[in-house]
């Protein structure tokens, strides 16, 4: 059980990360993250005992959806990802979130269509996004990961995830 979820897990990442290259119905130049849309929360920010019922991401011009979320209390932007089995996150981001990272120690946790993706499993305590609390958020931190992907184990766990045209909502 634990292999097959592995290797669901690894397939969602590796998927998440060729995303970018994949076409679009309108093709837009791919952005580099520090050119990526100025992130915000979703929506106005609101007291976690108080969440909204639903969370509006509008699609960017280069067709992927950004937003701000916290991991383990610390500010991460992500581009959602609902083909990633799991939140993956950047190096840097794990640090940010006080995650214990050594790349000299990454392994090879699957294949991607690149070749080997190397990084480690983590549990976050934690991932907040516009009030919406989940917590053992089951999560891996990537190699060369160029910007963070809010996936499966974090969206899987709300009510619902839709997408129409440009906008997706999250209740």
């Amino acid at each position: 059980m634990k292999i097959a979820f592995a290797a669901v897990s690894i397939a969602g990442i590796a998927i998440g990360l060729a995303m970018p290259t994949l076409p679009m119905t309108a093709p837009a130049p791919a952005l580099a993250p520090s050119l990526a849309p100025a992130l915000a929360p979703a929506t106005a920010a609101r007291r976690a005992i108080d969440p909204p019922t639903e969370t509006v991401i509008e699609r960017s011009d280069n067709g992927h959806f950004y937003t701000l979320a916290e991991v383990n209390g610390s500010p991460t932007h992500f581009v959602v990802d609902t083909g990633a089995t799991m939140v993956a996150l950047t190096v840097e981001d794990a640090r940010r979130a006080g995650i214990a990272v050594d790349p000299a120690r990454f392994a090879v946790i699957g294949q991607g269509a690149s070749g080997d993706v190397r990084g480690q499993d983590i549990m976050l305590d934690s991932v907040v996004l516009d009030g919406k609390r989940v917590s053992g958020v089951r999560g891996a931190v990537l190699e060369g990961l160029p910007v963070s992907l809010l996936g499966q184990s974090y969206l899987g766990q709300l009510e619902t995830v839709e997408i129409n045209r440009g906008t997706m909502k999250l209740r």
